[in-house]
């Protein structure tokens, strides 16, 4: 007789005792990283909490380890960030702005620019939804930042992905997706007018 698998519980299991995934472990464990860089808890103790938060099966556990530490990124819980080019366009950038988890660009007439170059972004991704419409969208990222391309939508005008794979740790992937339109989409680093503006002034705000 075959075994028939367990038929899922009518109540849900509370969030603290959801099965932590290997991304959970390995951001609680940059986080006690820099608690101890910023001399919040001491090298032993550092040691301590690192070994348990590899062996954390659950949130439950992997919280009691950040617990008693400030949350380094409040950026998660931002709503999500809309730009629409409308007639006369829109941006946001190059200056330094919050990063929300999820940003959606509306080319219309005017065409839409994101710019992160100068952006301080702990989030491991960024989701942007970008839609070509008539006269595109642009995102700038840094280098070493990366992109996922895949869930894009070419459209007629195309997807132009100008941008390195070569992913620094630490840096945040742009999980992009929508849909090109007439105008299309451009993902690329900073160009040579931009990288001359951005190491004359490196404080910009």
């Amino acid at each position: 007789m075959t075994a028939q698998p367990p038929e899922p519980s009518p109540h849900p299991a509370p969030s603290g005792e959801l099965r932590a995934s290997h991304d959970d472990r390995e951001a609680v464990v940059e986080q006690l990283r820099d608690a101890a860089a910023e001399g919040r808890i001491d090298l032993d103790e550092l040691g301590s909490r690192l070994e348990q938060a590899l062996k954390s099966k659950t949130h439950a556990e992997l919280a009691v380890l950040t617990a008693d530490l400030p949350r380094l990124n409040s950026s998660e819980s931002l709503p999500p960030l809309v730009l629409k080019g409308g007639m006369y366009g829109a941006s946001r950038g190059p200056g330094r702005w919050e990063v929300p988890g999820h940003v959606i660009a509306r080319g219309g007439v005017g065409g839409v620019k994101v710019d992160f170059t100068r952006v301080e972004c702990r989030l491991r991704e960024v989701a942007v939804e970008a839609y070509g419409e008539t006269s595109g969208v642009a995102i700038v990222i840094p280098d070493g930042w990366a992109v996922d391309t895949s869930g894009m939508d070419p459209g007629v005008g195309g997807l132009t992905d100008e941008t390195t794979p070569d992913r620094l740790p630490g840096t945040p992937l742009i999980r992009l997706t929508g849909s090109c339109g007439a105008g299309g989409v451009v993902i690329r680093h900073p160009n040579r007018r931009e990288r001359r503006k951005l190491y004359s002034n490196p404080t910009q705000g």
